[in-house]
Order: structure tokens, then sequence, then C-alpha cells
């Protein structure tokens, strides 16, 4: 009998933990995989795969991170995300980039790029109805693609969900990547904005994919059996 992987849904006090535990462990039936929800370093190091979940103003969530077991969960953290699947999610992701306009925020630097504010002032939607920020409630995303990677096609977590299928949305600020590569799913909202970045063994998307219905649940079961 094969031995259970662990996939760590790290808790620093700033996720929607249990709708996104909840979803991971639904897309989890069958694969052999136990999820956990913890702020053990210990835990983190030890897992197959893990999940970084984010909600609230970017720099409560950096701090937190931080300050878990003195710093111990942020470097269980960093140490994932350079050498095993790992996922963000919403805030999760934004903070994965260099820097955000919220609050001034540094973020961790693995994905280069900012986090900027949705600047829709004045601008209206095809209805005539102005843009409200926050973004809140279902949007299309466009799964990009890049030659040379992943064979032309779209990244490999988008497997089986149909192009510019809704997901749901509820944020202010957006991320702007340095690299077009590192972009692996697009929305518009006023702007074209980037809603989902990937390098290596990481994966991440703006929108909750545990809010998202059967499309997010086949994301974090791709995410889950996806070998980078």
């Amino acid at each position: 009998m094969s031995q259970t992987s662990t996939v760590a849904v790290i808790d620093y006090g700033m996720g929607n933990l249990r709708s996104v535990s909840q979803a991971v462990e639904h897309a989890a039936q069958g694969l052999n995989l136990k999820v956990v929800v913890t702020n053990d370093p210990d835990v983190v190091l030890a897992a197959e795969r893990v999940v970084l979940p984010g909600q609230g103003a970017m720099r409560d969530c950096m701090r937190e991170l931080r300050e878990a077991h003195g710093g111990g969960l942020l470097s269980a953290v960093l140490d994932a995300a350079a050498r095993k699947p790992l996922m963000g999610v919403c805030v999760g992701m934004q903070m994965l980039l260099d820097h955000s306009e919220e609050q001034d925020t540094p973020g961790l630097g693995l994905i280069p790029g900012q986090v900027r504010r949705f600047r829709l002032d004045g601008m209206r939607q095809a209805d005539g109805s102005r843009y409200k920020v926050p973004q809140m409630g279902w949007n299309q995303v466009h799964q990009v693609s890049h030659p040379g990677l992943w064979g032309g096609q779209p990244h490999p977590v988008w497997a089986g969900i149909p192009q510019d299928s809704y997901f749901y949305f509820v944020h202010s600020y957006h991320a702007l990547v340095d690299n077009p590569q590192h972009s692996s799913g697009e929305t518009d909202y006023g702007v074209r904005f980037t809603c989902a970045v990937a390098r290596d063994n990481i994966f991440a998307t703006q929108f909750h994919p545990e809010k998202s219905a059967e499309h997010g649940l086949a994301l974090y079961r791709n995410f889950l059996t996806w070998q980078p």
C-alpha cells in the first residue's frame, strides 16, 4: 500500500481556512492525500504540497506570516516555494510578488512584479454602470499560453477547465508581473490584469477556487496531481 502524502494548508491567522481546506479535502478524495491545516513549520517542511491562502490587508498577512513561530513558518513556506508544488490563493498570490501598493508592503519576491490598486474612477461597464472597487463576484478567466512553455498550451493546472470559465473574485488590488511568461491567467475588469501566476513549481490565483464551484474544485484537484 502506498504511503499517504500530506498537503499543508498554511494557517497564519489570515486565510479563509475552513472553506479552502474543505475544498482541498473534497478535491483530494481518492488521491491518497491527507490535508492538514497547520502553522507548524515541521509539518510544512514534511508536506508534499503546500497551499498558501490569504485574505484581508497584505501588510497584516505579511506580518503574521513573518512572526509565526519566530519566523519558522515563513522559512518553511520559502523552502516549499523552492522545491515542491505550492499554490497561493487571493492575498496568498499577491504575497508572492515583490511589493504591494497596499500600505507600501514588501512581498516575498518569488514572482517579480508589483501589486497595484484598481484605478477605475469614472469608468463605466458595458451596461453603463460604474466599476466598483473591490471587484466582487464572478468573472471570466482567460488561460494564457506561451510559446516554449507547457508545450505552447495553458498551464497544466488548467487541464480540463474550459477556456474563459467563470471564477469568483473579491479584491481591490491586482498583480502586474514583470515577466509576461509568469502570467498564466488574465481577466478584464476595467483593465486587463493577471489573475493567475506560475513559475516552476509555483501556481497561484487572485480568484477564490474554493468559492468557484466545479471549476474551482477541478483547479485544486489538478494542483494536487500536478508534477512540476
